[in-house]
């Protein structure tokens, strides 16, 4: 850890701010856009995100085997969004995620199950303009584990509505990922003491 973020932790503690959440009676896994587009390098928004892939495949193995109902995004766009959204001009290299193509896909390292939803949307958080919280609510998930891409992105989004809605949300650090190491750490940072809990892999599968 930075030593400014050890310095403003502390400072953040003295004033209550970053307090540890209790997870609710029933967990849900949300995996947010592990998707080729994403996952592919040779995609332009996408990264080398491999390790991201094999520690979420870890997650969701103990997360099956325990019951645990989860739930895959995706971005995906239909040719009358290109022209229409605002989040494709500040970010154009998304425009290559098109309904329909492999980019879309969810990483087959992952490999949904047919009774996993895989949910698309077109902006950066899970919640918005989706039937994620219907999803939710049927299954009787009332707190979240949240993993996947980008750290900075649709996992920040994702957390910050997902604690809107009174989710406790724990994010496993080693399950998210991002572009680059500084947004991704600052932002896991930021989380961490606003939004949710982020905690290892271990501590994830210990509870």
């Amino acid at each position: 850890m930075s030593d400014w973020m050890e310095t403003v932790r502390e400072q953040y503690r003295t004033r209550g701010v970053g307090e540890r959440l209790a997870a609710g009676r029933k967990s849900g896994v949300v995996v947010v856009d592990l998707i080729n587009g994403f996952t592919d390098p040779a995609c332009p928004p996408g990264s080398d995100l491999d390790t991201v892939v094999g520690h979420t495949a870890e997650l969701l193995g103990w997360a099956r085997e325990a019951g645990l109902p989860v739930f895959f995004t995706t971005i995906s766009y239909e040719p009358q969004d290109l022209g229409e959204l605002v989040w494709l001009r500040k970010m154009p290299t998304l425009r290559v995620l098109t309904a329909g193509s492999r980019w879309v896909e969810v990483d087959q390292r992952l490999a949904p199950r047919s009774t996993e939803p895989v949910i698309a949307k077109k902006a950066a958080s899970a919640f918005h303009g989706t039937d994620l919280a219907e999803h939710l609510a049927a299954a009787g998930v009332d707190s979240l584990i949240v993993c996947g891409a980008t750290t900075s992105g649709c996992i920040r989004a994702t957390v910050i509505d997902a604690c809107a809605g009174n989710y406790p949300v724990r994010v496993p650090r080693e399950c998210v990922g991002d572009r680059a190491e500084g947004p991704h750490a600052a932002n896991l940072f930021d989380i961490d003491a606003k939004y949710a809990d982020v905690v290892s892999l271990d501590e994830v599968m210990a509870a």
